[in-house]
């Protein structure tokens, strides 16, 4: 499967099949968790010399699409 004009991928024999940039073996959820756990964008590109602002860009638009689906994901609160 290809998506965001071919910077996401997806290939069973690639990574199990997660959404990778094409040509890497960056997956779009460790894009996600980094940026998550405050890695800039510059750090990411340091610690990947593979990766391109393009490349992050094209996860986080997939992300959101991916979200955008019809489904509804409860959200609870954990006690303290």
């Amino acid at each position: 499967m290809n998506m965001q004009g071919g910077l996401i991928v997806s290939d069973p024999a690639v990574m199990m099949g997660k959404p990778v940039i094409a040509g890497t073996r960056i997956t779009v959820e460790m894009i996600l968790e980094r940026l998550a756990a405050g890695e800039t964008v510059d750090q990411l590109l340091k610690a990947h010399p593979r990766l391109t602002r393009e490349g992050i860009k094209a996860a986080l638009t997939f992300a959101a699409e991916v979200l955008r689906a019809d489904v509804v994901y409860p959200i609870t609160e954990v006690a303290a």
